[in-house]
């Protein structure tokens, strides 16, 4: 007899023969099990015809429960893989697994495809699901398993097969079978609402020595209007997409003579200097001294800190006067050699060192996304130098900062992960449980929910990280609080405590923006290049209605320029209209006309670029409230009552 504990707290006995969670679900009730996609039982999914051996707690998953997705997905990857099986009958498929907003497949052969081959691709899946083939599961001996899928010539597969233990799982439906773990829809059928959305290249296992296979992506909901609202939100992302706007906007640019490595251009390095400008006065105010590193740093630093072991991969080199040196990936052990230079007193603890250092990282060219993902980027890091006393309270002050610049400065929700050790750390496991016991503690203070991500660590020590929610629901982790014993001891740090003796200070890393170059890509995105006055390349638009206006448009512009207000006097030979249509392209906050009528009495037509139209405003008033706007970083006009009017 099996005993099931059901959700609302009620038990369940089953006679243990061959009892299946399908059988469980139409015990509780068979209207449950046609909604059913697959089971839980002690907290691991698995397939509704898996035989249950033992009792435990037991949960129905039905397309409404969270874990459903991953489910879905998972099985429209293997119905896709199929479908291309039946079409390419050479493909070979190395991975396809579901990801957070769908699922791919990365598949060796030699045609390559484009998207009229995902039309027929996605047209022989919906034939698959017309057929409702059921989702078969079958295990075999790892040994099994290997020759099995040698005889189909795989050798993606078995190169998994061997880096696994025990048996091997493999699902089939129809003529295609798969290795996989499951679990998966009852059968093909139970798909309703997918579609496939682009290619790209992928090396296998991301290393790019090994083959360059071909990625499709796509992505699955339960129902067609989810899949609607999602296709829906791709199209205004993509309206969005940085790197479509930062061409439109003239910010930035990737060329080929520099794959990963960005080029800011004039209205790029206002945005950019803008954002540096603020971070520099939050941190001055909130007890952070600047300092600069070095870009270039011998191998023996790099040895010291620990990157030489356990990250040389990511990093570029070069030799000076025979010796190694690296470029810098981190700005971290710059900051400690500062530290070093001076006898420190607990007097002088905590220390706080600010800079924004760019460093350097090796990533896969397939992996470079527009300012997203780069090889050089600037981090505005901190390090932080505590006694162990202070740790709580430092923690709570950086949190309290991150919370200013994302909630109250730029409007982001945001939620908190909290990451322990990793398989490749440094130090003890009592170093590292006092690390993370630190961070838990100073969370709990500060009333903040977190998930915990177990060995996500950085290899030093245990960090929080925040992830931004922008406009349109997407998640970006930008911001990172790290707690380092470990590195501060390699280096041989110390202060004088007050008892006269030497000791260890503990070090917190920690960035607000992350990358500067990420931050910016992910601003352009949220606010669709619209961004706030305060951070607008161009602030004001000033647009002389005749030649006769020129003069006085370059008067106005720089007296706005003595009030600090950036602006931009638009002399070309083309109409009005025009003029007025192109500032709003460019996505300029305010454009003011100047004619006959506005240079006689000092005043301006004012046009807002969310407002429209505001009508004519004297120049003194303009300059104090768009001021006002400017210096108390808002998201929104000081001009809004001249609408309601």
């Amino acid at each position: 007899m099996l005993i099931f504990r059901l959700p609302d707290g009620n038990k369940m006995e089953i006679e243990a023969s061959q009892t299946t969670a399908a059988d469980i679900a139409k015990a509780i009730s068979p209207r449950l099990l046609k909604a059913a996609i697959c089971a839980k039982v002690d907290g691991q999914l698995v397939d509704l015809d898996r035989v249950l051996v033992q009792g435990g707690d037991f949960e129905v998953i039905t397309s409404n429960s969270e874990e459903a997705l991953e489910v879905i997905r998972h099985s429209a990857s293997h119905i896709m893989a199929q479908a291309i099986k039946r079409l390419y009958p050479e493909a070979k498929f190395a991975i396809g697994p579901a990801t957070q907003d769908g699922f791919y497949y990365d598949i060796d052969l030699p045609e390559k495809l484009g998207e009229n081959d995902l039309k027929a691709i996605e047209a022989e899946m919906q034939k698959i699901v017309a057929e409702d083939l059921p989702f078969e599961r079958r295990e075999l001996p790892k040994k099994s398993a290997l020759a099995y899928f040698a005889s189909r010539g795989d050798q993606y597969k078995t190169e998994i097969i061997e880096d696994l233990e025990g048996n091997v799982s493999l699902y089939k439906q129809g003529e295609f079978e798969d290795l996989c773990r499951g679990p998966h829809l009852p059968s093909t059928g139970k798909l309703k609402a997918f579609k496939l959305l682009s290619l790209a290249g992928a090396y296998w296992r991301g290393d790019s020595k090994r083959p360059m296979l071909q990625r499709i992506y796509g992505t699955a909901f339960a129902d067609k209007e989810s899949l609607k609202k999602h296709l829906e939100l791709l199209e205004e992302a993509a309206k969005r997409d940085h790197r479509k706007l930062g061409k439109e906007l003239d910010l930035y640019s990737v060329r080929d003579e520099g794959p990963g490595f960005p080029f800011f251009h004039p209205k790029g390095m206002v945005l950019r200097n803008t954002l540096e400008d603020f971070w520099r006065k939050i941190h001055q105010k909130a007890g952070y001294m600047e300092i600069k590193t070095p870009i270039i740093l011998n191998e023996q630093l790099w040895r010291n800190s620990g990157h030489w072991d356990k990250y040389r991969e990511n990093m570029y080199f070069t030799v000076i006067d025979d010796t190694n040196y690296a470029v810098k990936p981190m700005n971290c052990p710059g900051a400690m050699l500062l530290f070093q230079r001076q006898l420190i007193s607990y007097r002088d603890l905590p220390l706080r060192y600010g800079e924004l250092g760019l460093v350097h990282r090796h990533e896969l060219s397939g992996t470079l996304h527009g300012l997203m993902r780069v090889r050089c980027f600037t981090q505005d890091d901190a390090h932080i130098f505590m006694t162990p006393e202070q740790i709580e309270s430092e923690i709570i002050g950086v949190i309290e900062l991150i919370d200013y610049v994302y909630s109250d400065v730029f409007g982001f929700e945001y939620h908190v992960e909290l990451s322990t050790k990793p398989e490749n750390s440094l130090g003890s496991a009592e170093i590292w449980e006092t690390a993370t016991n630190a961070l838990k503690g100073a969370l709990t203070r500060k009333g903040l929910s977190y998930k915990i991500n177990v060995g996500d660590g950085a290899f030093y020590g245990p960090k929080i990280d925040f992830h931004l929610k922008d406009c349109l629901g997407r998640t970006w982790q930008c911001g990172t609080i790290q707690l380092d014993f470990l590195i501060p001891e390699r280096f041989n740090l110390s202060y004088i405590a007050e008892d006269g003796q030497k000791h260890t200070p503990v070090v917190v890393h920690r960035v607000v923006f992350g990358s500067i170059e990420r931050f910016i890509a992910i601003l352009t995105e949220h606010f669709a290049g619209a961004f706030p006055t305060w951070l607008a390349p161009v602030q004001v638009q000033i647009i002389p209605v005749s030649e006769a206006h020129l003069e006085a448009a370059k008067k106005l512009k720089a007296e706005f320029e003595e009030n600090s207000i950036r602006a931009y006097v638009d002399n070309r030979n083309e109409k009005l209209g025009y003029k007025i249509r192109a500032a709003q392209l460019e996505k300029v906050p305010y454009m003011i006309v100047l004619g006959d009528k506005e240079v006689e009495n000092n005043t301006l037509a004012l046009r807002s670029r969310t407002l429209g139209d505001l009508g004519t405003v004297k120049v003194s008033d303009f300059i104090k409230d768009i001021v006002s706007e400017i210096t108390s970083l808002s998201r929104e006009s000081a001009f809004k009552a001249l609408k309601k009017n």
